[in-house]
């Protein structure tokens, strides 16, 4: 069984990204990985090939800024990522390059590609999700995706959907998963509010025009954290390749957890969701098998 991993940045110094992080902790479980670097505002290459691992694989791209509906051209890069993957290998484990595979859950991951390589009825494994924000202890414990694919089948009909949260195959089936039971740790909303900020301002541009961007994204020097629906403090332990970047980049966020800011529909939703384990309304671009 071979395994390719696969990722897009662009900018990654500017908006700090932890994508570093994020490559290195899935490494140890791929025997290649594919990395599409945009051509970037920042050292964002120099970057990348600091990781010095044999494993990697830089191609080099430029973003079509016109694409800005729905996010796609991050599905248009994570496909030119996906197709440099070569035909021998059997899995390719995509990590975005927010998000990051705790050194616990990598046998478990293992064990779940060997024991399905050989079942054409999989077409890829399912992670759970943590969704970080505000600060590094703090996880949202509402209504964000709990669920997505991760590692897909080496198949070149799969191809990335929407705007790169997940994948389908063509014509535009969804795709027939088995958990992994494993959990991806994103932290797409954990930055320095000033950090936060300059990612917001840029990554609406992706999916708006500048009608709506004038209208609805105001700049400023610092992202306003205190508007969340719902969270919890996170009790766990983190991914060891997240360490030094916690302990240099932790900062103060104390968010007032007893008065959440749920809608009555959502308030019955997540009532719902802890009593029986079933949300309604759940997103679900996935067919479990």
């Amino acid at each position: 069984m071979k395994v390719a991993g696969f990722t897009i940045i662009r900018n990654a110094v500017l908006l700090d990204y932890p994508v570093v992080e994020a490559i290195t902790s899935v490494l140890p479980v791929c025997d290649l990985f594919v990395v599409a670097v945009g051509k970037s505002e920042d050292d964002t290459l120099q970057l990348i090939q600091s990781i010095g691992s044999p494993k990697i694989k830089i191609i080099e791209t430029v973003w079509d800024d016109n694409l800005r509906e729905g996010g796609r051209v991050l599905a248009v890069e994570t496909d030119k990522a996906f197709h440099a993957i070569p035909d021998e290998y059997d899995w390719a484990f995509y990590i975005q390059s927010d998000e990051v595979l705790h050194e616990k859950y990598r046998e478990s991951v293992q064990k779940a590609m060997a024991l399905h390589v050989s079942n054409p009825q999989v077409d890829a494994l399912l992670f759970d999700y943590l969704h970080f924000y505000g600060s590094f202890d703090f996880v949202g414990n509402s209504l964000w995706y709990r669920r997505e694919i991760r590692i897909v089948r080496n198949n070149k009909q799969i191809f990335s959907f929407g705007d790169a949260q997940g994948f389908r195959k063509l014509p535009n089936q969804k795709l027939r998963v088995k958990k992994a039971d494993a959990s991806i740790y994103h932290y797409g909303w954990v930055r320095t509010p000033e950090a936060m900020q300059r990612k917001n301002e840029m990554m609406h541009k992706f999916w708006h025009d500048d009608d709506w961007m004038e209208e609805n994204v105001h700049q400023k020097a610092a992202f306003d954290y205190s508007e969340f629906e719902s969270l919890k403090r996170f009790d766990g332990t983190h991914p060891k390749v997240m360490l030094t970047r916690i302990a240099n980049k932790n900062w103060h966020f104390d968010p007032n957890l007893s008065n959440p800011k749920l809608s009555f529909k959502n308030k019955i939703r997540l009532w719902l969701d802890e009593k029986t384990g079933y949300l309604p309304g759940e997103y679900k671009n996935f067919k479990m098998v």
